[in-house]
């Protein structure tokens, strides 16, 4: 059964409470809007005339603004460069009233630029510095990572694979999570294999969730759903699982067993950038706030129903929430 509108405000009104901590790859997303209505002389290829551009975070931080847009207090860590970016970065942060630790490094802030014509992308052009350049030293760690662990209701692990999500930072904030009795979850990306056991709570993606089972998938084979999870479970020991499979909803499992699929909330997908953190964000947050796994992955997904229809890296309000659940 679907979720209510009811239970949705009974939750959103335990989430107001919360204080989330994301760890993770930050980076801007800069968004150019134009029209092209030529090709170039120079070579075969459209002249885009530029009309605006926009700003937001990205990777973790569009985790964070999921959280703060839902009302929760929520903390963001990772690299910001000492430049324009990161400036920009800040201030995005700081309207939303996330508090901001960073650290620092030789990098620059990752830049994600998309090129839009007619709402559609034309390509995207990427910014960033090597690996190691976000890597946080090990000593570092606890200083900077320690007191927000501590004060934290859940902490998200939100690793996009640029560098700075290791197996020393994921061991340490695992350690001093328990030691809180934190809830932790990680969002991980296999193309960086990572060593955890036993998190609360991991949401790959179909692909993602292959590849952590060291299994191929065919093109036109149904998903491997029982054995992937039962590999999982015996691989990282997570408490619970989550497999986010786009327009087939969302896979759920405990203790390596299949617990059920719920299928995606969607009535129209425009633009599935940043889905997955809207879907983190949503089953982080209501499992923090009392809702077992089944009704918390119903919130994640209507969450996740809105922000797909919506062009770009987005955000859900709880307005926006009700409304949904309501029409549907």
């Amino acid at each position: 059964m679907a979720i209510t509108a009811p239970k949705i405000r009974a939750l959103l009104k335990k989430i107001a409470g919360l204080r989330i901590l994301v760890i993770g790859d930050m980076m801007l997303d800069h968004y150019m809007w134009g029209d092209a209505t030529r090709i170039s002389p120079e070579a075969p290829v459209p002249v885009v005339d530029i009309n605006r551009d926009s700003f937001t975070a990205g990777g973790a931080g569009n985790v964070a603004l999921n959280i703060a847009s839902l009302n929760a207090q929520c903390t963001v860590a990772g690299f910001l460069g000492r430049d324009e970016a990161g400036e920009r970065l800040k201030g995005i942060f700081s309207d939303k009233g996330i508090k901001v630790l960073a650290t620092p490094g030789r990098g620059a802030t990752i830049v994600k630029t998309r090129v839009l014509v007619q709402h559609q992308q034309l390509c995207r052009l990427d910014r960033e510095s090597p690996p190691d350049s976000y890597r946080i030293e090990p000593s570092k760690l606890d200083a900077l990572l320690g007191p927000a662990i501590r004060s934290a209701d859940a902490v998200i692990i939100s690793d996009y694979a640029k560098g700075l999500i290791d197996d020393s930072l994921v061991a340490r904030v695992v350690a001093l999570g328990r030691a809180a009795g934190t809830f932790i979850a990680l969002d991980p990306k296999p193309k960086r294999p990572l060593s955890f056991s036993g998190l609360d709570l991991i949401t790959p993606n179909r692909k993602e969730a292959a590849l952590l089972a060291g299994i191929e998938l065919s093109p036109h084979a149904p998903f491997p759903a029982k054995e992937i999870c039962r590999r999982l479970h015996e691989k990282y020991h997570p408490r619970n699982l989550v497999i986010t499979l786009s327009e087939d909803g969302l896979l759920l499992s405990r203790d390596g067993e299949v617990v059920r699929q719920i299928p995606t909330a969607a009535r129209e997908v425009f633009d599935v950038s940043g889905a997955g953190d809207t879907s983190i964000a949503g089953l982080v947050l209501a499992l923090a706030a009392g809702a077992d796994l089944e009704t918390a992955a119903h919130f994640a997904n209507a969450a996740s129903g809105v922000v797909v229809s919506k062009l770009g890296t987005a955000t859900v309000s709880p307005a926006e929430l009700i409304a949904y659940v309501n029409h549907r």
